[in-house]
């Protein structure tokens, strides 16, 4: 998978309504009436998906699963790529009454997905691998047959996190959720002013350079924004992420470095992927690791947590977004001179 790949080397519908609390998830009860069809919707890779009923039964991947129940609309089956507990999609979700079909990358039980008889997959477009979120190259080609269960559809991991959480707003509407409710415009204002927030901060710290990074066992890897949509984001609103020289051209979502050149980037402030970010991770491989701290940053100890990968909807990235300002607030433009 385009980020797990790294993580994993650093670790060796019915349709209802629903009303969801917790941290960082959004907490939407939209009211989903869903049409008895036609239904059509234009997928991530270009080519429509049409019904001749609106799908009510959805097996969806878990931050997809999450975009949904935003709107109001819970699967009938969830496949993740960890622990439902942990994934940070998920772990805050009412998940009552959702079948659980994979808790880690490139495994989803098809035989139990059958079972629930779904009417439609959803799954993010990835186009440097031309493929949906649980069906590319790499995962067990028994899990690929879920693709044979139903049409699949998904919005394409593009160039901004905003025009996916809006892209699956078009998908929840269509399939009949209510997309106006107070709830969801509360949701929306919280990350327009988290984003004027950040805007801010970035502007009062001009010279400050960051780069995204997952260090691992066997290299240290730098993400390409190109094809993280949370990265152009951020770029887009002032933050100076660094465009690694030579990515990986046969995985281009990053540049791989041998820790021998782990000090290839110099940035003032490291986003450390956040899947396998913890508050104890710089020192651990440091000491793991010495050439980690030939990076100035890693040194200074100046890192904070990158939500990598994950995002899908306004509220989560409203509070990601939050925590990055005071990062950016808190950090020196001048660590990696």
């Amino acid at each position: 998978m385009r980020a797990w790949r790294p993580v994993l080397a650093v670790a060796a519908l019915s349709v209802a309504l629903v009303g969801l609390t917790g941290c960082g998830n959004e907490s939407d009860s939209g009211d989903n009436a869903a049409a008895s069809g036609p239904w059509s919707f234009t997928d991530g890779s270009g080519q429509v998906v049409k019904a001749d009923k609106t799908p009510t039964r959805i097996i969806a991947h878990a931050g997809e699963a999450a975009a949904l129940m935003s709107f109001g609309i819970k699967p009938v089956g969830v496949y993740a790529d960890e622990s439902v507990k942990t994934d940070p999609n998920l772990k805050n979700l009412d998940l009552t009454g959702v079948e659980i079909l994979g808790d880690e990358w490139g495994k989803i039980d098809v035989e139990k997905a059958a079972a629930l008889r779904p009417d439609l997959i959803v799954g993010d477009w990835w186009p440097a691998e031309k493929a949906h979120s649980g069906m590319e190259e790499g995962v067990d080609e028994k899990s690929k047959k879920l693709a044979e269960l139903a049409p699949v559809v998904g919005v394409s991991q593009g160039k901004s996190i905003v025009a996916l959480a809006e892209g699956y707003e078009d998908l929840a509407e269509s399939l009949g959720a209510d997309v106006d409710s107070p709830q969801i415009a509360a949701n929306k204002k919280r990350f327009e002013d988290a984003v004027a927030k950040f805007k801010e901060a970035t502007s009062a710290k001009a010279g400050l350079t960051v780069a995204a990074m997952s260090p691992a066992d066997d290299k240290v890897y730098v993400a390409n924004p190109e094809y993280a949509p949370e990265l152009l984001d951020l770029q887009s609103w002032g933050l100076k992420v660094v465009n690694p020289a030579s990515p990986d051209p046969g995985f281009p979502y990053w540049e791989n470095l041998s820790w021998e050149n782990a000090d290839k980037y110099q940035p003032d402030l490291i986003l450390w992927d956040g899947r396998s970010f913890t508050p104890e991770a710089n020192a651990e491989w440091g000491k793991k690791q010495p050439t980690w701290f030939k990076i100035k940053a890693a040194k200074a100890g100046a890192a904070v947590s990158w939500p990598a990968f994950w995002l899908h909807t306004y509220g989560d990235f409203a509070t990601e977004l939050d925590k990055l300002t005071e990062a950016v607030k808190a950090a020196d433009p001048n660590v990696g001179n």
